[in-house]
């Protein structure tokens, strides 16, 4: 591939401003595949981080999730205008919200992501992770946020009564949903954590991921390469997943009413972060952080008339980072003539 030199660079540069060992990147131009190892796997600069390196996604996987949900309405098991509680019968607070305002995030479901308990917890016992009937219960100790439709909040919540709600229509576990529905993995145990590329967080700084339980992440964890990130959100956004219609609906999208560096429009869809108005049309995709790892997945579709569909992994904690170089790759795809 003719960007190859140009892309690694611009990707360099970004993980060195940003103190992060190393991160994998993958790029999908008009249907092309480009992926490379930057920097190094391990905090002392020792060993070479490989393009085949395995990440946990964080939160890419609400991405997977709406696929799943996507596929599952269009062979009629899901409705995308039923509430949850259709899915969830013992749900008794917020069972009256469509699935359509959970995926989009303006059903008014809280967040767990300030709850102190919640912080300490993940920096003490990172091993042990909240049930299910405990990550309900305290996230949802003072009710609903607002009337569905009447405002907007994420909510891991939200997707996390998602993925429940498609583990009682299928009668299958999520993760052999996953891989049958969208041919991704995810980590369930300590095990598969161990299995993952190290990923640094705290200070001093340490490798978490072998001590962080997939659990922590409440809607379940989806693993790959970047490679394979790649190809599920090109082929999501060729319509080799789901059907046009599902993805035009996916692709509605709703302003969040916040300012993002790399967003014109900051926006939501369904398990989508969207930018409308972006000079490369209409960009979607998602962002991932969480102990260890910062994640991106975005899909570009007018890159100077090329698609586009960049991934990065990142294997230290960060808001930006991973972000900051998708679409810093896609500005130099752009700008290579």
């Amino acid at each position: 591939m003719e960007y190859e030199d140009r892309l690694r660079q611009v990707a360099s540069g970004i993980l060195d401003a940003s103190g992060a060992p190393g991160a994998v990147v993958a790029v999908v131009i008009d249907g092309q595949l480009w992926t490379a190892g930057i920097g190094y796997a391990t905090y002392e600069g020792t060993v070479p981080i490989s393009p085949g390196a395995r990440f946990g996604a964080y939160s890419i996987t609400k991405t997977v999730i709406a696929a799943i949900v996507m596929r599952l309405v269009e062979r009629g098991e899901m409705d995308l205008d039923a509430p949850i509680g259709r899915y969830m019968p013992g749900l008794v607070t917020g069972a009256d919200v469509p699935l359509r305002l959970l995926l989009n995030h303006s059903g008014g479901f809280p967040d767990y992501g300030g709850i102190a308990a919640y912080r300490d917890d993940v920096q003490d016992h990172p091993e042990s992770p909240w049930t299910t009937g405990e990550f309900l219960s305290r996230t949802m100790r003072d009710g609903m946020l607002f009337a569905p439709g009447e405002g907007w909040r994420y909510s891991n919540i939200a997707y996390m009564l998602l993925r429940l709600a498609i583990e009682r229509v299928t009668v299958t576990p999520f993760h052999r949903v996953v891989r049958r529905e969208t041919g991704l993995d995810t980590a369930t145990s300590l095990a598969d954590m161990a299995a993952l590329a190290p990923g640094y967080s705290g200070d001093p700084v340490e490798n978490i991921i072998p001590r962080y339980h997939p659990g922590w992440v409440s809607h379940g964890l989806v693993t790959g390469t970047a490679s394979e990130l790649a190809r599920f959100l090109e082929a999501l956004f060729r319509g080799a997943i789901v059907h046009p219609d599902s993805l035009n609906a996916m692709l509605e999208a709703i302003p969040v009413g916040e300012t993002h560096p790399w967003m014109t429009t900051p926006s939501y869809g369904l398990g989508l972060m969207i930018d409308p108005d972006n000079r490369f049309g209409v960009v979607a995709g998602h962002t991932g952080g969480g102990p260890g790892y910062s994640t991106a997945a975005y899909h570009f579709p007018d890159v100077e008339r090329r698609r586009v569909t960049g991934v990065a992994l990142v294997n230290r904690d960060s808001e930006d980072t991973a972000t900051a170089i998708v679409f810093s790759l896609a500005e130099a795809v752009a700008a290579i003539r």
